[in-house]
């Protein structure tokens, strides 16, 4: 790509995430070309404004980013229906003729409802050809995120974005070896109210899996070692798993450990971050038995980095 192209994209993400603020919704960066907030921003959602001096100001100072949508602070519910990786099948409860990605499914779901397919809403294809569907939820219905694959969440291959989520916004070109491309408004209508018949497979949903996929963190959790990415995937049980009274704790504990991992030089720092709060997200909610995800952020930092002083000793040939 010129250097000029690469100029005028920039030009076209820094318009486009003031456009969003327009509309009322709260953005901030994420890194060029990639879908992860900057690795400053460990509590993304405090940096998300509408604020156009401060987003003038975002870009100003890296003119490459690209830009996310907070969905809490913005009222949104984002479903995100994204197509199968290379090889992906579908799982046996999906496994049916014309079943092949996630606007399939959703069309399935719909029509179970005796429901129409919801197109009537503001809408964005990404960068592997799926769709985001922006929603406002119903009154007083604190929706949380959830994950399609391994039959949570809606269906295969539907995830959502809600309080604790964002989504990589309009006008933004994501480069990642699992797909590239950009995400671009193919239907600019206002955010309809997200359909009753949704709202309550959202409220019914069960939690995410305690296996974290690969996918979660943008392809990197597949690139790592093995005894790295079962400590992933095991502290991230530990946190998904863990009750009422124990979740701080069990939060702590993970960090601590994946800490000492990043220590060692053995797991980035904000990966492991991204990782854990993903983990601590089907904890989010409004009372105080739940988890704040301002909260769950301060954990993560300050129990990484503890472990991080304490790095693991790892051992050529056996890491365990």
């Amino acid at each position: 790509m010129t250097a000029a192209r690469s100029g005028v994209l920039a030009a076209e993400v820094a318009a486009a995430a003031l456009a969003c603020a327009a509309r009322g919704w709260h953005v901030f960066p994420l890194r060029p070309r990639d879908k992860r907030p900057l690795a400053r921003f460990t509590d993304w959602e405090t940096h998300a404004t509408t604020d156009p001096a401060r987003i003038r100001a975002f870009w100003e100072r890296g003119p490459a980013f690209n830009a996310a949508v907070a969905c809490g602070p913005s009222g949104l519910v984002v479903v995100d229906l994204d197509t199968p990786k290379p090889g992906e099948r579908p799982p046996a409860a999906w496994d049916m003729p014309g079943v092949n990605e996630g606007a399939d499914v959703l069309a399935v779901l719909a029509e179970r409802h005796g429901e129409a397919f919801p197109l009537d809403t503001f809408t964005v294809t990404t960068r592997r050809g799926g769709m985001h569907l922006y929603f406002t939820p119903p009154p007083g219905a604190l929706l949380r995120n959830t994950s399609g694959r391994h039959a949570t969440g809606l269906g295969w291959l539907i995830d959502t974005r809600a309080n604790g989520g964002y989504v990589v916004a309009p006008g933004s070109f994501v480069d990642l070896p699992d797909g590239t491309g950009p995400y671009r408004i193919v239907n600019d209508a206002p955010p309809a109210e997200l359909p009753a018949w949704l709202a309550r497979l959202l409220t019914s949903a069960p939690r995410p899996p305690s296996v974290l996929s690969a996918d979660s963190v943008a392809g990197t959790v597949a690139n790592l070692p093995a005894y790295v990415q079962a400590a992933l995937k095991g502290e991230a049980a530990r946190v998904a798993d863990a009750v009422t009274g124990g979740r701080n704790h069990a939060l702590n504990k993970a960090a601590y450990n994946l800490g000492r991992l990043t220590g060692a030089g053995a797991l980035d720092p904000d990966t492991a971050a991204s990782v854990l709060f993903e983990a601590a997200a089907v904890h989010f909610g409004p009372t105080r038995a739940h988890v704040t995800p301002a909260e769950a952020r301060a954990t993560i930092r300050s129990a990484l980095a503890a472990g991080a002083r304490h790095p693991r000793t790892i051992t050529r040939g056996n890491p365990a």
